[in-house]
């Protein structure tokens, strides 16, 4: 058993995407593997699952009788905004339905505070819409409509190929950007991993390799926000290949000169850093084992 400040940072903070590269599975196995988790050890640090917007509907046909209410997350591919707003007012519809299984957060991309300000007024109740936005050049102006607009802000931190990952003086500046504008995030893609590290991009047995983002750098690199972290602290966090740069005990976590109670680690999960969407729950699970942290 993690001690009180890693489960403070963990609780739902993987949003279960097995439909999506790499792991492509189809939905119905992804559903399953869902189910499965949550009757798992470890279902408590599984969150949602991440489903395209236009499979809600299969999700419940091809999911068995739920013994606990399902969350999704309904991921838009479009970013037309009339297209938008057609997938939240489907939201809206399913989640009048069977109350089991709910979509109480939608994933879409937006590049102008416009139609930022468009999807804001559609949005259903008890729905948070999460808007991917590009993490350069400087994100701050759209964290900041995103703000405005009272929704929240997410990144996309990898692929399938090398250049879909962002430096990380992006992931550092979006992170502060979102902390001084008091707008919550999400991140998707390339986290399967606690720490910093050059990995396969893909499951295939001839696949590239690239450095990933670890998810333990880039949520307690929002942690120590709440502790005045510094632009070259936080980039320096993000680099952190090495567990063993943490100290996490029942009180809170340390790093470096730096330290946060377990009380503010809620908050920050709370309030500021949500989750993230991996195609893979095992990964994350099994490095964090690996670690002695689980």
């Amino acid at each position: 058993m993690p001690n009180a400040s890693l489960r403070s940072l963990l609780p739902e903070i993987v949003d279960y995407a097995g439909f999506f590269p790499p792991a492509g599975l189809e939905l119905g196995v992804a559903v399953d593997n869902f189910a499965r988790y949550l009757e798992g050890p470890h279902a408590w640090m599984l969150g949602r699952l991440v489903v395209p917007a236009g499979g809600i509907e299969m999700v419940r046909e091809v999911s068995a009788p739920r013994r606990t209410t399902w969350r999704l997350s309904a991921v838009v591919g479009d970013t037309d905004v009339d297209a938008i707003r057609a997938v939240l007012e489907a939201v809206a519809g399913f989640n009048e339905g069977d109350d089991s299984i709910v979509v109480d957060m939608v994933e879409v991309k937006a590049g102008d505070e416009h139609a930022i300000a468009a999807i804001a007024a559609s949005v259903p109740p008890r729905t948070r819409v999460f808007v991917e936005i590009p993490s350069d050049p400087d994100p701050a102006p759209l964290v900041r409509a995103i703000a405005d607009a009272r929704l929240r802000a997410k990144i996309r931190t990898g692929g399938v190929t090398a250049d879909a990952f962002p430096d990380a003086e992006n992931v550092a500046r979006f992170i502060r950007a979102c902390y001084a504008a008091g707008v919550a995030f999400k991140a998707t893609a390339g986290l399967h991993h606690p720490l910093r590290g050059e990995q396969a991009l893909t499951y295939a047995a001839d696949s590239p390799r690239g450095v990933m983002h670890g998810f333990l750098n880039v949520f307690l690199a929002a942690v120590f926000c709440y502790n005045g972290l510094g632009a070259g602290d936080a980039l320096q966090l993000l680099d952190v290949t090495d567990a063993g740069e943490f100290g996490f005990d029942d009180d809170g976590v340390s790093w470096r000169d730096y330290r946060v109670s377990t009380a503010e680690i809620e908050t920050v999960r709370r309030r500021l850093a949500v989750s993230f969407g991996s195609c893979s729950f095992t990964e994350p699970v099994d490095d964090l084992k690996s670690f002695n942290l689980l």
